[in-house]
């Protein structure tokens, strides 16, 4: 198939690209470069070994998107294009609600305007707000606790409706829990603006020495350290997830939605822990005060999409850490400066991770 990845030139979505890409689609990315660095592209096409055409677009642009569709005759969409800081979308709500839900309009009618029938849509596990029980099932009540999430929950909203109004209209809704680790090759990973608002990305800039050490929000939680407890998943999981909900959406001409996540917990210090083991170096924190609304423990139940697709998490926390830390160590400021070599640390672990062998790079 031909598929349109819209903000395929992100942290998520340039690594579907390549597993798109691997599984024998082919892909065109549309991106506005909000989010992006216009300098994964050529590491993309290194990694897929193929041509990627690339438009620089914003969802909102409504000529900008008729023109897409009429360039390009595509098969389906991924939607990955989204502010996605919980905390700046408390300072920006109206910003968020402009890009996120006004974006995903016209991306709908320009779809509905091709004649394209097929989503697969970036969502988020902050459509359960605080949720009343662990693990998180897919009919678990639904309330938002910040603009963000509320954007994503409308989106879902609004796509369901279009399914109800067209028949022949099929969409997959991916609630995400908590994205992190990198490409094996250290490529590609996770380069965000400014201060870091996750928790792996803020772990890593520590490990290099860009930040002195890291804030941990409560140390008194009913858990098994005292600090919170979040499901977190390897993106090259993440990515083939995209690609096994988009082929099954197709074979059984069916809507979905499903949970992303390994289903088990990993504390804040266990994951700390877990990453000064793959980079051999001691993470300095200090624990503070909780911070409102945030939930002790809060991971997947994902068995659904196993059910239905046959996709689960197949990387534990210390691949992510091994590849969280192989990209940060190869690529300490990020997309601005040229890849490194891959750390010793880090060596050793070859196996192949998305369809690509890592690979050495000065």
């Amino acid at each position: 198939m031909r598929i349109l990845v819209c903000g395929g030139a992100g942290y998520i979505g340039s690594h579907t690209c390549l597993g798109l890409i691997e599984r024998g689609h082919s892909v065109v990315i549309a991106d506005s470069g909000v989010n992006s660095s216009p300098r994964v592209i050529p590491r993309l096409r290194r990694l897929a070994g193929v041509p990627i055409p690339v438009h620089r677009a914003d969802l909102r642009d409504r000529a900008a998107m008729t023109a897409l569709f009429a360039t390009y005759r595509f098969d389906a969409v991924l939607h990955f294009a989204a502010l996605k800081a919980v905390g700046d979308s408390c300072r920006r709500p109206l910003d968020y609600f402009d890009n996120n839900i006004s974006g995903t309009i016209v991306l709908l009618q320009a779809m509905r305007g091709a004649g394209v029938r097929r989503l697969v849509f970036s969502s988020s596990a902050t459509v359960y707000g605080e949720p009343e029980r662990v693990p998180v099932r897919e009919d678990a009540g639904l309330s938002v606790m910040n603009p963000y999430g509320r954007t994503k929950l409308v989106a879902e909203q609004l796509i369901g409706d279009l399914c109800t109004a067209d028949p022949e209209f099929r969409a997959a809704n991916l609630r995400y829990f908590n994205p992190v680790g990198a490409h094996a090759s250290g490529l590609i990973g996770e380069d965000p603006c400014g201060e870091p608002t996750n928790l792996m990305p803020y772990i890593c800039q520590v490990a290099v020495g860009a930040r002195e050490k890291l804030r941990v929000f409560g140390g008194d939680y009913p858990t098994v350290d005292g600090t919170g407890v979040r499901d977190y998943i390897h993106v090259v999981d993440l990515a083939r997830a995209h690609v096994d909900a988009l082929e099954y959406m197709v074979r059984a001409d069916a809507s979905v939605t499903v949970n992303l996540g390994t289903g088990r917990g990993v504390s804040v210090l266990e994951l700390v822990h877990a990453f000064e083991r793959a980079s051999g170096r001691r993470i300095a924190y200090e624990i503070v005060g909780r911070r409102a609304g945030d939930a002790a423990s809060v991971y997947a139940d994902p068995s659904l999409a196993h059910a239905l697709f046959g996709w689960r998490a197949q990387f534990d926390v210390d691949a992510m850490c091994r590849d969280a830390w192989r990209w940060q160590a190869m690529n300490p400021e990020g997309y601005r400066t040229v890849a490194r070599r891959e750390p010793a640390s880090s060596r050793g672990r070859r196996a192949r991770i998305g369809g690509s062998r890592a690979v050495d790079v000065v």
